[in-house]
């Protein structure tokens, strides 16, 4: 019999409850015994959710709950706290702190937070621990612990997650003015691992996941000591505990010939970002009698999983190892996936019904299970809807633009190419807009200002009309232009005032776009975000930005820039349909801007800004 396991769920809760009881401590609206129970009721919530959609009892994940951070909480729990926050006595505070900085005049504090860093490819953020060249650990708090407790004390049994020592060190860097490899701490390290997974085992812990993302990275050939040196330690540490190894985001490769022959009791890997990879591991693990963890559902993106090919799939690797040793699981934790469809009230029933957030996501994995342990009769009705939803998506005329498709084909080779080198064109911006040696300007948008959010709010609300709210964005354009001509800038912004986001802002005019009421995402600490669904092809039925730069422009005699999000930072924060290659939607969007560029030249906008800040995330992981 195949188990139905998870590897994560999203902290925020159905309505943020997280966000909101954090900030209102922040805030110094609740004190630390609120934000703790608050905590508490999310974590139970979260645990109860999971083991009544039918998560297997011992493999509902403990400890990936965090105020901010899972990295963050590693390295409070390893004693790896920087020593400029060392006199932050109360534990909160200092936890805090780090993620986010803290000043107190009147106690004369002032830290600032530890360095963010994108977590992968993904759209989340991790707190980066820093380690000086002679770094002490220590077991310094026992959340892991006390959190198996704590679901333990409801009746659920948890499988305690953790991050792995070699991803921990890897993924942190070296303290300023210090220079070394981080991964020469690890000896230092293993024993403190070591002490955890013992009180683990003795708090009464029958698995422990430990996550060791890295894996998907480029590693040295030395890498391979370093695990199994690691690894044989853990597993020796507490004999009766097992090790589950995680991995995701992406293929093991040469990283294979690592985990291979560890210590390990059972080996999660990506089936739905490696599918290529799934034999070779099957063909590596067989003969070692562990468990093969399959993540066969997309943990990182909101696209319901089509049921029949996903047991196709578990049932070939049951055709090769022991249906006792397969574990049936999300590709990755479901902290990248909105919490629930449930909110989802405003939503085109069609494109809803194609969706899966993170509550349906453990309904696809427990249905899956089901279905191979007990054949396709026993889900009859699931799969019944699944198909019929899988077909009414693919065939659905919301998805299928027969004029995009037609100019996806007209895309020629010369529509790659600039009409004229950079000195010719060069001289010719020179001549039209006569700016100095070093022309100065700004990157783009000014603050968003309360008074802005509150213009936009009653504007939803239909306290304001569209144009009060029109003249209110034009006086905000007004006095931004004003300020800039003032300070002495050549070449000048509008501000951006009637954007709500660069993203959305710009998928809202676009074709192929939806907007989620709820799909909100962790980004960072208390941050949520609520990427733009993708769910068709893309194209621009009106000029999006023309009319406000052309406003702005008139308003004065210097050059104005027209500003435009591009093309793959559109992709790379947005929830992107799955029916076809990545590359191909990215065409589509990057059509749909050309046409505006074309406008924005039409309309005689002198300079146009494309940005694309996330120009780097979609560049694959391994060389």
């Amino acid at each position: 019999m195949v188990t139905a396991t998870n590897l994560g769920f999203p902290r925020m809760g159905g309505n943020r409850e997280l966000k909101k009881t954090v900030e209102n401590f922040w805030a110094g609206k609740i004190d630390e015994k609120a934000l703790l129970a608050g905590a508490k009721n999310i974590r139970r919530e979260h645990w109860e959710l999971q083991r009544d959609a039918g998560i297997a009892a011992g493999h509902i994940p403990s400890n990936d709950f965090s105020f901010y951070d899972h990295v963050l909480d590693h390295v409070h729990l390893f004693g790896a706290v920087p020593k400029r926050y060392a006199g932050l006595t109360n534990h909160i505070d200092a936890y805090f702190a780090t993620g986010r900085g803290l000043q107190k005049k009147e106690e004369g504090i002032d830290v600032p937070a530890m360095e963010m860093k994108k977590w992968f490819d993904t759209n989340y953020h991790y707190i980066v621990p820093e380690f000086s060249i002679n770094q002490e650990f220590s077991l310094a708090t026992t959340k892991p612990i006390d959190q198996f407790l704590e679901a333990k004390e409801l009746g659920i049994q948890t499988r305690p997650v953790l991050l792995g020592p070699i991803s921990f060190l890897v993924l942190g860097k070296a303290a300023r003015g210090d220079a070394f490899e981080t991964i020469s701490l690890l000896p230092k390290l293993i024993p403190v691992y070591e002490q955890l997974l013992v009180k683990l085992a003795e708090a009464g812990a029958e698995w422990v996941q430990i996550d060791e993302p890295v894996l998907q990275l480029d590693l040295a050939e030395s890498f391979k000591a370093h695990y199994t040196t690691a690894y044989t330690a853990l597993a020796a540490a507490a004999p009766k505990l097992q090790i589950l190894l995680a991995t995701y985001f992406g293929r093991l490769g040469d990283n294979l010939k690592i985990v291979a022959d560890l210590p390990i009791a059972g080996l999660h890997v990506d089936a739905v970002r490696a599918p290529e990879e799934l034999d070779a591991v099957i063909q590596a693990i067989a003969p070692r009698n562990i468990v093969l963890s399959v993540g066969v559902i997309n943990g990182r993106n909101i696209w319901k999983a089509d049921l029949e090919k996903v047991i196709a799939t578990i049932n070939h690797v049951v055709g090769h190892i022991d249906s006792s040793k397969v574990f049936v699981a999300p590709s990755c934790s479901l902290l990248h996936s909105p919490h629930s469809l449930a909110a989802e009230v405003k939503m085109d029933a069609a494109i809803k019904d194609w969706l899966s957030f993170a509550v349906e996501k453990l309904h696809e994995v427990v249905v899956v299970a089901k279905g191979v342990n007990h054949g396709d009769d026993a889900i009859k009705a699931e799969l019944d809807a699944n198909r019929a939803s899988v077909k009414a998506r693919r065939e659905s005329p919301l998805i299928h633009d027969e004029k995009v498709k037609a100019e996806m084909k007209a895309i020629t080779e010369d529509m790659f190419a600039r009409r004229s080198p950079f000195p010719v064109r060069a001289a010719a911006q020179q001549a039209k807009l006569h700016l100095p040696s070093f022309p100065t300007t700004t990157v783009g948008s000014f603050p968003q200002t309360k008074e802005v959010r509150v213009a936009r709010q009653k504007l939803k609300k239909g306290e304001w009309t569209v144009a009060q709210y029109d003249e209110f964005i034009k006086a905000e354009t007004d006095r931004c232009i004003k300020i800039q001509e003032e300070l002495g800038l050549d070449v000048l912004v509008h501000g951006e005032f009637e954007r709500n986001d660069m993203v959305e802002y710009f998928g809202e005019s676009l074709k192929g776009y939806v907007f989620s009421q709820n799909g909100w995402v962790q980004s960072y600490g208390s941050r949520c975000v609520k990427p733009p669904i993708i769910y068709g092809d893309v194209s621009r039925p009106t000029p999006m930005t023309v009319d406000w730069s052309v406003y702005a422009q008139s308003r004065t005699k210097l050059p104005m820039k027209g500003m435009l999000t591009g093309p793959v930072t559109m992709l790379q924060w947005s929830f992107v349909r799955d029916d076809q290659p990545r590359s191909e939607t990215a065409f589509q969007l990057a059509l749909a801007i050309r046409k505006e560029v074309q406008d924005l030249e039409a309309a005689k906008i002198p300079v146009i800004q494309i940005d694309e800040p996330a120009i780097r995330e979609g560049l694959p992981l391994r060389r």
